[in-house]
């Protein structure tokens, strides 16, 4: 199968189209990849170390404001959609998937108006304004959330399948993740993240908790500041407390997330849509600090979701504290009944099989083209 790849600008958008192709890849060995992507988004530099076909277009996303941006906007769209009709035809694909960002929009409208099949996936709870736009022209659009499945009425057709990063993490190897750490695999482990990049409010909290440590010694605790606040972070927390708590780990950034979470017991974190696929996917209890700074106020929606399902516990970011949010894990780690309960509930929302779905869908589609 030949398979043309679009999603950029975050690794939320970039990722799950990459698991996509894994799985692609692993059910049929001869299939072949293009990604087109932005030319200044993440996915410039991620998807070449993937060993997949790059091609790039110039794309921005419109501007909430009345602005002579967007009819620049609307001027690049257009150019894009030009530049994309020749990559597919110089490709000619099977079939065309975007995964969001504003990339999609012109490789996926493209794929449309030259009648390749195509789909998109909507990670979010709440779909983005590119996804909304193609879902009118798309043959497929593939949902993470299944209460979103209603929110594409003008569809051909909506599929519930998850979000394809639970497929990738679910075969995890938690050893690994215990050795990586360096900690023992008889003390339960949460893990405190902020996101790749770290999360200012989250680091504030991780360093007002840290004096509480000792309160749970038979936890270990692992703070993943991101890059920008190790330092600060690190510092702060040794001049409070004249050297770390023996319990606690500092890392700046793990590389191999989906082993650390498969030998984590709790996880303190945002409510992006991809990682909230790979604890479902590991059944993992979660506390979840949605960011306020994001299109939407789609991961407030997201983590509401696990909420609504007894898999999560909510903290908006104005109402953290660190001995808030140290109670918080206190009373899950410590009720057995609660941990299980919830941990019970966040497997029920795990799709493991998000990838196999969404190959499943593309297969049909192409073998519908293929008849036709």
């Amino acid at each position: 199968m030949r398979v043309v790849l679009t999603g950029g600008g975050t690794g939320g958008h970039i990722y799950p189209a990459l698991a996509v192709a894994n799985q692609c890849a692993l059910e049929e060995p001869n299939s072949e990849f293009l990604y087109i992507g932005g030319q200044k988004g993440l996915e410039s530099s991620i998807v070449p170390k993937a060993d997949i076909a790059f091609k790039s277009i110039e794309i921005t996303g419109f501007r909430r404001k009345l602005s002579f941006e967007n009819v620049k906007t609307v001027m690049r769209f257009l150019k894009g959609v030009q530049q994309s009709k020749q990559m597919l035809r110089e490709f000619k694909p099977d079939v065309v998937i975007g995964t969001g960002g504003y990339v999609c929009g012109p490789v996926v409208y493209a794929a449309a108006k030259l009648g390749i099949p195509s789909m998109i996936h909507e990670q979010n709870a709440v779909p983005g304004l590119t996804n909304r736009f193609l879902s009118k022209y798309v043959d497929t659009v593939a949902v993470s959330f299944d209460e979103s499945m209603s929110l594409f009425p003008g569809s051909k057709h909506v599929i519930y399948t998850g979000n394809p990063r639970a497929t990738t993490v679910v075969s995890a190897n938690k050893n690994k993740g215990y050795e990586s750490l360096g900690v023992s695999k008889d003390r339960p482990i949460v893990v405190l993240v902020g996101g790749s990049q770290g999360a200012r409010a989250i680091n504030e909290a991780m360093v007002q908790m840290a004096t509480e440590l000792n309160n749970l010694p038979d936890i270990t605790f692992v703070y993943v500041t991101g890059n920008n606040y190790y330092e600060p972070t690190l510092k702060s927390i040794e001049s409070k407390l004249g050297g770390l708590p023996g319990n606690l780990l500092i890392l700046p950034y793990v590389h191999n997330m989906p082993e650390v979470l498969a030998a984590t017991s709790l996880i303190v974190n945002r409510a992006g849509a991809s990682f909230l696929a790979e604890i479902t996917s590991l059944g993992l209890p979660s506390i979840l600090i949605p960011s306020p700074n994001v299109t939407n106020n789609h991961q407030e929606k997201n983590a509401r979701s696990l909420e609504k399902a007894g898999a999560a516990e909510v903290i908006l970011e104005p109402d953290l504290t660190g001995q808030g949010l140290f109670e918080g894990i206190r009373r899950i780690m410590q009720d057995a009944n609660l941990h299980t309960a919830m941990s019970a509930a966040s497997r029920g929302l795990g799709k493991p099989d998000s990838a196999q779905l969404i190959v499943a869908e593309m297969k049909r589609l192409s073998s519908k083209q293929a008849k036709a």
